[in-house]
């Protein structure tokens, strides 16, 4: 078979970041192989519904460079790919479950179901119980159908027969056998909407939809029996996909699930686009909105779980394509290590082009309602953007290149600014006046200086200690004369003059 894998979250919510890494790594198995990624809307849990969770699932995936062969976009030969448009389809394999006694009619309402729970510890609707409960398997034909023409509301499941041996092959777990008697007789299909549900539709699209492989998270490892079981029912057991069951994301302290509340207490996404819940008006962040670059989100994610074999850490999406392979994904869950995140970032904004850079740091410049020269700009990123991880950062990092200080830090003033400093800074003034070449010769700026220092005999650090404090507001910034050197002669003598004024012991 050619290979086929499918993404098929549903529309309940944002897409989780460990839904994102699910994504790729499919993603990233088909396109190794040549394959095609198909993207399928699971909507058959009407109650869970949200608006604009389909919408930002696509935006989502489209950010991230995860391009979809197939979907409800897309189109394809095997649309419709959302499931609630997809009801026709389902009942006829529901009808041949029945048919073949591969399934049953059960009508137990909530209520029933609750009382005999409440009767039995630990009850499961199965081999052991089921003939205790309002089924085809203990009515006659003639009053199932009377309840049905009645219109009393019935779910159709899964008949399981007990004490089998029922084998999984995984292709990061190896074979996992499950006992057929720990297993209950799902719910296949509701009538009170017509829908399959999940287990069912997921088999009967699966199979439709030719899927080769389905990766997916370890979460879905305990439903794998019962779709083996379902293809068996259907006749499908020679097209079954293979399956993989990608290890969990883990809190980055602790144990257990990575969750939102986890990144709400240490401070980092959880999704990857910013969402505002529809019907509370909560605003979650997201890795776009947070200023990640989608590279390095993808770069990150694909590192927890699977190991390239190698010491690289930095691979774009087509060198992950090439490497990629289950073989080296792990089977134990990955701790989730925000930081590294923001390393990856790092990494990538020092990659990419300072015009790019630049583009993105203007709007922020207009903004702030600074009126910068494209040249200064692009002279200020390419100085300073080793010390940021995200673009956000760089008007903190870099403002006093484009404003005076407005205040001196007190710490630095106390350490740095000694009882004749403004007589200093004053000669210094003087001495910069006459530099020619204080712009456009740097290092012969800095020559200079150091020697008018050493003949004044002056100590170097109480002059350009606070020589940085005048310019800066604090003691922090890269070299002082690549500084000097961007904003100038003018601007560097207004300084001086304005912290000697400003600036009182």
């Amino acid at each position: 078979m050619k290979v086929r894998v499918r993404f098929a979250p549903s529309p309940t919510g944002p897409l989780h970041i460990g839904g994102v890494r699910t994504a790729l790594y499919n993603y990233l198995f088909a396109k190794q192989n040549d394959g095609d990624m198909i993207l399928r809307i699971e909507d058959t849990d009407s109650n869970r519904f949200v608006p604009g969770a389909e919408a930002y699932i696509e935006e989502s995936l489209a950010w991230l460079g995860i391009k979809i062969d197939e979907g409800v976009q897309q189109g394809g030969p095997h649309a419709p790919y959302r499931q609630s448009e997809r009801k026709d389809i389902y009942r006829k394999y529901v009808d041949q479950l029945l048919n073949d006694g591969k399934a049953y009619i059960a009508f137990d309402t909530p209520e029933e179901l609750d009382a005999k729970r409440n009767e039995i510890k630990n009850f499961q609707y199965d081999a052991s119980t089921r003939g205790m409960m309002q089924n085809s398997l203990t009515l006659s034909a003639e009053e199932v159908q009377n309840r049905i023409d009645a219109g009393k509301q019935y779910v159709v499941r899964i008949k399981i027969e007990p004490n089998e041996e029922v084998h999984v092959q995984d292709l990061i777990r190896g074979e996992v056998v499950i006992n057929s008697s720990i297993l209950d007789d799902k719910v296949l299909f509701k009538s009170a909407d017509s829908l399959p549900t999940y287990h069912l539709a997921n088999v009967v699209d699966d199979h439709l939809m030719e899927i080769s492989h389905v990766i997916r998270g370890e979460e879905w490892l305990p439903s794998a029996p019962l779709h083996v079981l379902l293809y068996r029912a259907l006749g499908w057991e020679d097209t079954m996909p293979q399956f993989a069951h990608l290890p969990l994301l883990l809190k980055p302290d602790g144990n257990g699930k990575l969750s939102k509340r986890d990144g709400d207490r240490l401070g980092f996404p959880v999704f990857p686009l910013e969402w505002k819940d529809p019907k509370t008006g909560d605003i979650s962040s997201g890795y776009r909105e947070t200023g990640y670059e989608p590279e390095a989100v993808i770069n990150f994610l694909a590192l927890l779980g699977w190991h390239a074999g190698s010491d690289q850490e930095i691979f774009s999406m087509e060198e992950l394509i090439k490497e990629f392979s289950m073989d080296r994904c792990s089977k134990s869950g990955a701790k989730f290590d925000f930081e590294k995140g923001k390393w990856f970032n790092h990494q990538y904004l020092q990659l990419k082009p300072i015009e790019e850079l630049a583009a993105k740091f203007k709007k922020v410049l207009e903004v702030k309602g600074v009126v910068a020269t494209d040249e200064t700009i692009t002279s200020v990123i390419a100085l300073m953007r080793e010390r940021i991880n995200f673009i956000s950062e760089l008007w903190d990092t870099t403002s006093y290149f484009f404003a005076a200080p407005t205040s001196y830090d007190e710490k630095s003033v106390q350490k740095r600014w000694k009882p004749f400093t403004a007589q200093q800074l004053t000669e210094l003034s003087a001495y910069i006046e006459t530099l020619d070449t204080f712009v456009t010769d740097k290092a012969d700026t800095e020559a200079k200086v150091m020697e008018w220092i050493a003949a004044k005999e002056y100590k170097t650090g109480d002059v350009m200690n606070a020589f940085r404090i005048a310019l800066v507001g604090e003691s922090k910034g890269p070299h002082i004369f690549d500084l000097t050197t961007i904003i100038g002669k003018e601007e560097t003598l207004r300084r001086i003059q304005q912290a000697i004024n400003t600036i009182k012991l």
